[in-house]
């Protein structure tokens, strides 16, 4: 990848543990997503099921637990950046309802960055690669030492 960019260094930036909802290994409640970077397509992906617990309509998932799930997609591309970046808009476009108990996934992508300023992109899929929805977010690179500075293991 050529556009490495230059940011914080996020390697001494470590809570205690991950509580996050939708990604954090230590949250008995959690979705536990894992996501994985494709070099060759420069995109993050998660693939995933979603059950009975995540229920919007009958048999398919609520709007709320979709947009977490684009949203957590989105923020994981500024890795590739070195920096701690918060989520300050997202929009998201509900093309198909996202059933549940199917094999799903989660694609993101950088979208472009101005100074702090990181827009990406996020679809989740169904196994026909079909898009089911898609969001764009705005995420604004943070000083997580200043940030977090009460939550880091020192």
């Amino acid at each position: 990848m050529t556009k490495r960019g230059h940011g914080h260094d996020t390697r001494y930036v470590r809570l205690q543990k991950n509580y996050c909802f939708a990604c954090g290994k230590n949250n008995v409640d959690g979705m536990r997503l894992k996501f994985s970077y494709e070099e060759g397509r420069n995109c993050f992906v998660c693939r995933f099921r979603l059950g009975q617990r995540y229920t919007g309509p009958p048999g398919h998932c609520h709007g709320g637990i979709i947009a977490t799930i684009l949203d957590e997609a989105m923020g994981k591309v500024n890795k590739l950046r070195h920096v701690v970046a918060l989520t300050s808009e997202i929009t998201v476009k509900y093309l198909k309802p996202v059933p549940l108990d199917k094999s799903l996934r989660v694609e993101s992508r950088e979208v472009s960055v101005r100074g702090r300023r990181h827009i990406n992109l996020a679809e989740i899929l169904n196994e026909k690669d079909e898009v089911l929805a898609r969001s764009r977010g705005l995420f604004i690179a943070i000083d997580p030492h200043r940030m977090f500075a009460k939550f880091v293991d020192k």
